[in-house]
């Protein structure tokens, strides 16, 4: 016990060890960063300020794109100035707090994403009864009960996690503190209190699975005896951005939780984490705003106030 060592930081190793392709790594990572900055605040933004889309529907992409926009700045802007600046130590409660908040972001997507198909399930399966089911109140519990359940759902598995010193080794072979190498690193005895947390964590994720499922089965068997080819096409085009989003967070969590554990810094363990921390959140805001005529034309509409407006200013 005397010769015990209780690590109180972590070594997040690069892939290489030139400062070039570091630097460039930083460069890589901060452009995707902006871009997913933009898209996400841009679609959040028109959805608050132009009333047309003051509607449960986009009241829920707009939360989502928050989310996005918060699950990609947990991990990314400290990756960035580690790759700048040389800089590979992140200490302990850091480490933690990261962990908390990436878990947290993203069990409440996953929650939201829920909520979404059940929207779309009301909406299109049954419309006379829309209004009162999804209601300002219901989008209200919803938002709500989605980030608290992934509030509770964070601190369970980061409190499983860091309850016990870490004393067998204090390197992540990965450029944030990824939860697959944090579990190959902590006690016996952590490892199996995760292992027991984890039924719990796939009965809930089930859970999400089977309410998706039956609601894009309800969903599709009502567009499919649809007389109206305009209501079908419709009802089609409102539902494919949340497919789309929920397909690409599958497989983002299945790259995640299946995934094999590296034993040391490669390429591929770097591309897949770069999958599914910063993809999602990137591609969101492109698939809502390429695949939902309402915000395009909000957004034109947007743009073409701005544009007017600077044009009175320049002209008076």
């Amino acid at each position: 016990m005397d010769n015990l060592t209780i690590f109180t930081e972590f070594l997040l190793m690069d892939v290489s060890s030139s400062r070039e392709l570091q630097i460039l790594q930083g460069l890589i990572f901060l452009v995707v960063y902006l871009g997913a900055l933009v898209g996400n605040l841009v679609t959040f933004t028109i959805i608050v300020i132009d009333p047309h889309l003051h509607f449960p529907m986009y009241f829920f992409m707009g939360n989502l794109s928050l989310i996005d926009f918060d699950y990609i700045s947990v991990t990314v802007p400290k990756s960035i100035t580690n790759s700048l600046m040389g800089h590979k130590v992140i200490s302990l409660r850091a480490c933690a707090a990261q962990t908390f908040l990436y878990i947290f972001f993203g069990s409440a997507e996953f929650f939201f994403l829920v909520v979404m198909f059940y929207d779309r399930y009301v909406a299109i399966c049954h419309p006379l009864h829309y209004v009162s089911t999804v209601s300002p109140r219901f989008c209200t519990q919803a938002s709500c009960g989605s980030r608290a359940s992934g509030l509770v759902y964070s601190a369970v598995h980061t409190g499983t996690m860091f309850r016990h010193p870490f004393t067998e080794s204090n390197v992540i072979h990965q450029f944030f503190c990824d939860v697959p190498q944090i579990m190959s690193i902590p006690s016996q005895a952590v490892q199996f209190s995760e292992f027991l947390a984890l039924p719990v964590s796939a009965c809930i994720a089930l859970l999400g699975f089977v309410i998706l499922f039956a609601s894009y089965v309800h969903i599709f068997s009502t567009v499919l005896h649809m007389r109206s080819v305009d209501a079908e096409n419709k009802a089609l085009s409102t539902c494919s951005p949340q497919i789309a989003t929920l397909t690409l967070f599958i497989i983002s969590g299945m790259f995640a939780c299946l995934g094999p554990v590296s034993s040391s810094p490669s390429i591929q363990t770097l591309l897949t984490a770069m999958f599914y921390s910063m993809v999602s959140p990137l591609v969101n805001p492109i698939i809502f705003s390429l695949r939902n005529l309402e915000i395009m034309s909000a957004g034109h509409r947007m743009l073409k106030k701005a544009f007017q407006f600077h044009r009175s200013d320049f002209v008076s």
